[in-house]
């Protein structure tokens, strides 16, 4: 229980600094960060509109489970946030990258997610 607890911490850590460091841009594109405590679920968000285009997506959505895996589900930045979770401590097998299909997950030297 103390892995998890300590891993959500990482993650909610990496997700409220790049929250900040986005900030809003000039066209009123938001920034925003979403805390799902209960079930391990840390997103950064990019909402708002540049002119009449549409901005909506995730960025970066980290869950870590009850079992202690960390499920990496999207990571749109340059920043390779799998080495930002490993560089606060996480284990590399303990990381899955869910964006990548079950298939070629054994592929990857992260977990697999079972």
């Amino acid at each position: 229980m103390e892995k998890v607890a300590l891993y959500r911490s990482i993650a909610k850590l990496i997700i409220a600094a790049l929250g900040q460091k986005k900030g809003v841009s000039k066209h009123k594109i938001r920034y925003q960060t979403i805390f799902d405590e209960q079930n391990g679920n840390y997103i950064l968000l990019r909402n708002g509109w540049k002119g009449s285009i549409r901005f909506y997506n995730i960025i970066v959505h980290i869950e870590v489970d009850e079992n202690g895996l960390v499920w990496l589900h999207q990571d749109n930045t340059d920043l390779i946030i799998a080495d930002l979770l490993m560089e606060k401590g996480i284990p590399r097998d303990h990381i899955v990258l869910a964006f990548h299909p079950p298939i070629a997950r054994p592929d990857t030297t992260f977990a697999t997610g079972g």
